[in-house]
C-alpha cells in the first residue's frame, strides 16, 4: 500500500472544533485578513473556504444566521448572488479558470458542512484538476497556499 504523507491534516483532525456557528462568528472578529475575509457588502460577505476544494474556494454567506436560502429577505438574496457573480468575474480575472461549481448544501444530508447558516460555494476548476489523488487516497492537492490566494484576489473586490 502507498502512503501519502499529509501532516498538516492533523491541525485539523485534532483541533477542537468551535462552539457556535463560524459564518456568524469570523465576521464579528476584527480579523479580516486571518480569516480570510475577502469583501464586506451590507446583508453578506465574501470569505475564502479555509478546507478548499481548488484554490480560490469562495463562500458567500449572510450575516444573519439563516439556514435556508428561503429564509433569506429579498435584499439578502438579490445582494448574496450579485457578491456571487462578483466572485465569478474577480476569480477569472485573478486566476484564470476553465469553469466553476456554484451550489448550496442546504441541510446536513446534502452535505452541508455549516448546515444551519446558508451560504454559496464558488469553486473555480481548471483541466486536469482532478487527478488520480481523490480517486486512489482520498486525498485533494492544493497547490497554493491561501495567504498567497488571499493577496491574489483581495484588491480585486
Amino acid at each position: 500500500m502507498e502512503h501519502i504523507w499529509a501532516p498538516w491534516r492533523m491541525e485539523y483532525i485534532r483541533m477542537e472544533k468551535p462552539a457556535g456557528c463560524i459564518l456568524c462568528q469570523k465576521p464579528v472578529e476584527d480579523a479580516d485578513v486571518s480569516n480570510y475575509i475577502l469583501h464586506r457588502a451590507e446583508k453578506n460577505f465574501i470569505i475564502m473556504n479555509t478546507y478548499p476544494y481548488n484554490p480560490g474556494h469562495l463562500l458567500v454567506a449572510p450575516y444573519r444566521h439563516v439556514a435556508g436560502l428561503e429564509e433569506l429577505t429579498t435584499e439578502e438574496m438579490h445582494e448574496h448572488f450579485e457578491l456571487v457573480t462578483q466572485c465569478i468575474r474577480v476569480l477569472r480575472e485573478a486566476l484564470s479558470p476553465g469553469g466553476f461549481n456554484i451550489g448550496t448544501n442546504t441541510g446536513k444530508v446534502a452535505g452541508a458542512g455549516i448546515a444551519d447558516h446558508i451560504h454559496t460555494h464558488i469553486v473555480p476548476r481548471w483541466p486536469g484538476d482532478v487527478n488520480f489523488m481523490p480517486v486512489v487516497a482520498d486525498t485533494r492537492v492544493i497547490p497554493e497556499a491561501l495567504a498567497d490566494t488571499y493577496r491574489q484576489l483581495k484588491d480585486r473586490f
